[in-house]
């Protein structure tokens, strides 16, 4: 993987951790989050992407040829925190009908 992807992990995952965790926080200040199912995926998807951000980090720091092998864990992990973020956003979408 490039070197110039890794920031770019790190920015993206920090950006959705965020959204994340307002979708949490909107659940429990209006009281649904014990009524819908989008509260537990979207607590995946902030673990998912707060692990991201972490191991992106990680790959920044790191100087040796390792980088390349948690370069891509973070970026699968990203992956899989994006579409629980998804995930989340369209049960909230059809459960709010």
């Amino acid at each position: 993987m490039s070197q110039e992807r890794t920031p770019h992990i790190l920015n993206a995952a920090s950006n959705l951790l965020g959204i994340s965790l307002v979708i949490i926080a909107g659940l429990n200040v209006s009281h649904a989050a014990r009524n819908s199912i989008a509260d537990e995926i979207a607590w995946f998807a902030a673990i998912s992407l707060a692990t991201s951000c972490f191991l992106s980090y990680l790959a920044l720091r790191d100087d040796t040829t390792r980088r390349g092998h948690g370069e891509k864990w973070a970026d699968r992990i990203f992956l899989m925190g994006l579409l629980a973020l998804i995930s989340a956003i369209v049960v909230l979408a059809i459960e709010s009908r």
